[in-house]
């Protein structure tokens, strides 16, 4: 579930003591992201979660790149990303009808090393 809120770290206390989890922290763009069992908590400029607000679903792809390639040949446009968080590689793409969705591919990473 996401949750958009102001404060970060006094929401991560909140939501670790709820979950008996601990908090996955990374940044997505300009947006701070704490996963928290099943809660993911999103903190940053307005421009950026405005755009998180309007996400209907996460779609799970095989690879972020071809569906970059099949949204956009059917008319969606894509509004943040690919981006790499520690899950994998996301996109948000507006389709034609207006609704907003992020498509997630499970792609590693490379860290520098």
């Amino acid at each position: 579930m996401r949750i958009c809120v102001d404060d970060l770290e006094t929401s991560v206390v909140f939501y670790e003591r709820l979950t008996g989890s601990p908090a996955l922290r990374f940044e997505r763009g300009g947006v701070s992201v704490a996963a928290v069992g099943c809660f993911l908590l999103m903190s940053g400029p307005a421009s950026e979660i405005d755009v998180l607000r309007k996400v209907t679903a996460t779609i799970a792809v095989k690879d972020v790149d071809e569906a970059i390639t099949v949204l956009t040949g059917v008319g969606a446009r894509i509004v943040a990303g690919p981006v790499p968080t520690p899950a994998g590689r996301n996109v948000i793409a507006l389709h034609p009808d207006g609704s907003v969705f992020e498509y997630v591919d499970r792609k590693a990473v490379p860290t520098p090393g």
